[in-house]
């Protein structure tokens, strides 16, 4: 059983992997691999995360137009839909997909060439695996969840305007038009720096279960499901944590 020394010892290597892979930027940027890591995860999370992210803003709609009508503000649910969907549901949705579809891809992978001994062979030549595989990596994955964060923000928006307007009664005017009644711009900066720091944390947690891996294959398998279940762990407390000092800076609009 997993002891608090065990949990200690591994957020610290997850710490010393996103330091290290970030540090390794000095050796220059491999941009090749960059590339081919953003279109990987493109492709593996655009269309989950749209599938996801209607959903998510039809259920959102819904209970705000109940509890709307209960008040008498039914004109005001799509400022409601925006604080919902572009400061919470749109970062931490995008992070979520990035590591369930991305990161356990990223996993896989580099614990797929560890057990072959291809890192060990890589470190012979003289290739550092950190600067050629693994920045690469946190660089794609952060740079996707920034991009992924609009797309999310657009999805979920799209699916609030389904449910409030031919399911209840609302008009497309009266929803477009209260967007900006108590939504600001730093609403959207703080989804954006949520949605870089989520995929930055989830790369970095990815490439340490897959860097670290022993064994055989069973071993990777254990790592994804590690690296996984860690990143929706550590991803909902640093959201809470981002979110309480948002709204401790940034005084809401009146």
């Amino acid at each position: 059983m997993p002891s608090v020394k065990d949990g200690v010892a591994q957020l610290g290597g997850v710490a010393s992997m996103a330091i290290d892979g970030s540090l390794a930027i000095r050796k220059g940027f491999p941009f090749g691999e960059f590339i081919e890591q953003c279109w990987f995860i493109a492709k593996v999370t655009v269309v989950p995360v749209i599938l996801t992210s209607i959903p998510f803003g039809v259920i959102i709609a819904l209970h705000a137009g109940s509890l709307a009508r209960q008040i008498g503000a039914e004109s005001h649910i799509g400022a409601l839909m925006v604080l919902a969907v572009v400061r919470e549901s749109a970062p931490v949705t995008t992070a979520l997909l990035i590591s369930g579809a991305g990161g356990s891809a990223m996993t896989a992978d580099l614990g797929s060439r560890r057990i072959r001994s291809e890192l060990d062979a890589m470190e012979v030549m003289g290739v550092d695996p950190i600067h050629r595989l693994v920045l690469p990596r946190l660089a794609a994955a952060t740079l996707v969840a920034l991009l992924l964060n609009g797309i999310v923000s657009a999805a979920g928006i799209l699916g609030g305007w389904v449910m409030v307007v031919p399911f209840q009664g609302g008009t497309t005017g009266a929803y477009f038009s209260s967007f900006t009644e108590l939504a600001q711009l730093w609403d959207f900066g703080q989804a954006l720096i949520k949605a870089g720091i989520f995929g930055f944390l989830a790369a970095a947690i990815s490439c340490h279960y897959g860097y670290t891996v022993k064994g055989g294959p069973k071993s990777v398998g254990d790592a994804v499901n590690r690296a996984v279940v860690l990143t929706f762990i550590i991803l909902f407390f640093v959201n809470f944590i981002i979110t309480a000092l948002y709204f401790n800076l940034v005084p809401p609009k009146i």
